[in-house]
């Protein structure tokens, strides 16, 4: 099937119908949503927006009760269908639950705490345009003697710095320069602050402080079309070729390849979300279970420069501006290989709407050139003996440009059992305009490196905490910490002086799971306590980091840190709760922390042989550099969830070889 006629039918069956109670609301559902809410509680009010529409996904008993039930007979009937809204209207912000069948308003609650939901496109479009309007901003902009129709705006979030009472709902607008160049990122106006209120819409505080040369555009721009000579280095063109097809099967939402099947789907918030994933076990023919949920549940951006101007750019990417609502349409051939099938993903805009993104997920089986296994014996006289596997797996792809950066997350799934789950950045650095023009000049903390003339890249952190709802063999498992400890030999029954051993520890409560990777040597393991293999061994999952370790740096006391008070450990791990999803809290815009991971975990609940979720944060801290300039090559690291002792031994050992590869004629000559 072509990547274009995919995309035809799955457009037409997310129109019309959903074939899994954990498919992403269809456009249609979500004009029914929009529409029952408008007309039973909000019919007068001009002030209705739409900030969050999404799946109120069953509760899990239900859904591994309708999932079983289904495998055994394709019959079974589907779960109530419900959606989550969160909508604004009159200054307040509203819950409500809509039963989509009987298309009714199940419930409606005012959300009276602190923080606000996340932005729209249209109520951040609206704000940018306000500073042409406003006397001041132009004497700003003729002060400089720039020209007007070359500045740019765009909304930031404000955070929150140790207010006692909730106050307006603001952004505060950062402006640039573009004239010939479309990297306006690298022109920034320094020195204005602009603040807005959303509700209102009006420009509430100014105030032009400092005066510093705009960056020159020369050299900024990255289009192809805009390089001169002398030119990069180039590489041959490749292809993938599948003689046979594509190795996977799309079923609606639901993934099947090699050994694995699993859900994939899509919320405007989390992005990629991977459901029910299970892998095949050769030895007993059936599909076991790995992971019920798994997404990416906050991003946490905090910058180092404590100017006026900069301070609070502590970004929340996902829980403020949408992590999946900035998806990219992804590039066949540039994002994804030719191999790829594609996805649209659907949203609700500020009117309730549905929107379309289109290519916003997908899937591809990547062939690397890697083994998954091999060996060469030259023990027997006269005999070589070799075999190797070739590695290869499926991989998810999305793309959310959040502003300034582009974040690749993959989901790649390995025969081997392995999910391993990729963090990569690119993009334009957040960059401020300063008078120095060479590295010689500054003398104090400019809080970053000079990347050109007027240029300074600032120092900042990326932290991607993920939501793993991990069933492994079963939704009943517990944390094990095999921790790596010398031992000296001292009774002299041995040549040798030491050795190392494992000391193994199950976590009883939350706080015996707050890890900090690299602290000391050891690993991390996600036990079932109730499944053993027949060596007696617990059937488990580890978690292996792949760089991106870093902590944040950060006071404890400091506003963004108590916002993120779960940054300062990779790991977290909390007894399951259907509304725990977002690490940072639900309504993240101008939160203070009071609504966390951190928080939940405080509580201390029991976590052994039982439902649990575990938070792993990918890690990065930022000194730019020169080669980041004007655009940053691709930054990666993960981690990986990887069989122990899950199945009784390799699982590729009895792959068969494939056969070579007969290619079609591709030669142009004649």
């Amino acid at each position: 099937m072509s990547p274009f006629f995919f995309l035809l039918l799955l457009s037409f069956e997310l129109a019309c119908s959903y074939r899994h109670p954990l498919d992403p609301l269809t456009p249609s559902e979500i004009s029914i949503v929009s529409s029952v809410i408008k007309t039973s509680h909000f019919g007068s009010s001009k002030s209705l927006s739409f900030h969050y529409v999404g799946l109120d996904e069953p509760d899990k008993p239900d859904l591994l009760e309708w999932s079983l039930g289904h495998r055994r007979s394709k019959e079974k009937a589907l779960p109530p269908r419900r959606a989550f809204v969160i909508a604004r209207s009159e200054g307040k912000t509203h819950e409500i639950y809509v039963d989509i069948a009987s298309r009714s308003v199940v419930s409606d609650e005012v959300y009276e705490g602190f923080g606000y939901p996340m932005l729209t496109f249209e109520e951040e479009e609206a704000a940018s345009a306000l500073p042409f309007n406003y006397p001041p901003f132009v004497a700003s902009v003729a002060k400089r003697r720039l020209a007007l129709e070359d500045v740019l705006c765009t909304p930031l979030s404000v955070g929150w710095f140790g207010e006692a009472k909730q106050g307006r709902r603001r952004v505060k607008i950062a402006c640039y320069l573009t004239g010939d160049t479309v990297n306006f990122y690298a022109r920034p106006l320094e020195g204005v602050t602009v603040v807005v209120d959303l509700d209102a819409l009006a420009i509430v505080e100014y105030e032009d402080r400092v005066v510093v040369p705009v960056p020159e555009s020369a050299g900024t721009d990255y289009r192809a079309a805009k390089q001169r000579p002398p030119f990069g280095p180039q590489t041959k063109p490749g292809a993938v070729v599948q003689p046979e097809g594509k190795g996977f099967e799309v079923d609606g939402h639901m993934i099947r390849w090699a050994n694995w099947e699993f859900h994939l789907g899509f919320d405007v918030r989390a992005g990629t979300v991977i459901s029910v994933a299970s892998v095949k076990d050769s030895e007993v023919g059936t599909p076991r279970r790995v992971l019920h949920r798994g997404f990416v549940s906050e991003l946490f951006i905090p910058y180092m420069d404590p100017s006026e101007e900069w301070y609070y750019k502590t970004f929340f990417d996902a829980g403020e501006n949408g992590f999946g609502l900035s998806a990219a349409p992804l590039e066949p051939n540039a994002d994804c290989p030719a191999n790829a099938a594609f996805m649209d993903a659907h949203f609700a805009g500020r009117d309730g709407a549905p929107g379309r993104i289109p290519n916003a997920l997908c899937v591809f089986e990547r062939y690397a050139g890697d083994a998954s296994w091999r060996h060469t014996e030259f023990g027997f006289p006269g005999q070589v003996i070799t075999e190797v596997r070739p590695d290869v797996s499926l991989v998810v792809r999305m793309v959310s440009a959040v502003g300034n950066y582009d974040y690749v997350i993959d989901w790649e799934f390995k025969t081997s059992g392995s999910i391993k789950i990729g963090v990569s950045l690119t993009g334009i650095l957040e960059v401020k305009g300063t008078r120095y023009t060479h590295a010689d000049q500054i003398a104090g903390d400019e809080h970053g490196t000079l990347l050109a003339r007027n240029t300074i890249g600032v120092y900042h952190d990326h932290f991607v905490t993920f939501h793993l709802d991990l069933d492994v063999d079963g939704p009943a498992n517990s944390i094990v910490r095999s921790k790596l400890k010398t031992v000296r030999v001292t009774d002299g029954s041995s040549r040798r002086r030491s050795y190392w051993t494992v000391a193994k520890e199950t976590a009883k409560t939350e706080a015996d799971a707050r890890v900090e990777l690299g602290d000391e040597p050891g690993e991390l393991l996600v036990v079932n306590p109730s499944k053993r293999t027949r060596m007696g061994n617990l059937v488990g999952y580890r978690v292996i980091s792949h760089g991106a370790t870093a902590t944040s740096l950060l006071s404890d006391d400091d506003y963004p840190q108590i916002r993120a008070s779960y940054s300062k450990n990779q790991v977290w791990v909390t007894a399951y709760n259907k509304s725990e999803k977002w690490a940072a809290g639900l309504y993240t815009d101008e939160s203070r922390g009071d609504d966390n991971l951190a928080a939940w975990s405080r509580r201390n609940a029991g976590i052994e042989d039982t439902d649990i979720v575990l938070w792993y944060t990918a890690g990065f801290h930022h000194v730019p550099c020169q080669e980041d300039f004007p655009l940053m090559p691709l930054l990666s690291g993960g981690f990986e969830l990887r069989p122990a002792n899950f199945f009784e031994s390799n699982p590729l050992i009895k792959t068969r070889p494939n056969g070579p590869v007969l290619l079609p004629n591709c030669s142009s000559n004649p």
